[in-house]
């Protein structure tokens, strides 16, 4: 699967991701730190990636409706300390395969996963 992690995610999860079979790239490994919501979307899109983020507002399904996009997983981990982030997306990873999530917009809480797909 082809991953594109938000600049809030730690550096470490893409190792993680990339020692299961990933293909991972970075907003900051691409120049796109600090840009907007959009233009990172748009750019992990226009690479059919999925989009994998702490920030809240990409869960928004007016601003970003499923099947608008590659797909967006905002991770919701206890805290935002790099081994509670790395602990959920290896949850996350061990129980679901990526493929699925598409075009979807993914809330990931602990073990709990909601998932909105395309209508």
């Amino acid at each position: 699967m082809k991953i594109k992690l938000d600049e809030n995610i730690p550096v470490s999860t893409s190792q993680v991701l990339m020692e299961i079979g990933h293909d991972v790239e970075t907003v900051i490994g691409e120049g796109l730190a600090g840009h907007d919501d959009p233009t990172v979307l748009a750019a992990a899109s226009a690479e059919e990636r999925l989009l994998v983020t702490l920030d809240r507002g990409f869960g928004d399904v007016r601003a970003y409706p499923p099947g608008s996009h590659g797909g967006i997983v905002v991770l919701r981990p206890d805290s935002q300390a790099v081994s509670s982030v790395l602990s959920t997306v290896s949850s996350l990873t061990t129980h679901h395969d990526l493929e699925q999530f598409r075009g979807c917009i993914v809330i990931v809480r602990g073990h709990l996963v909601r998932v909105r797909r395309p209508s």
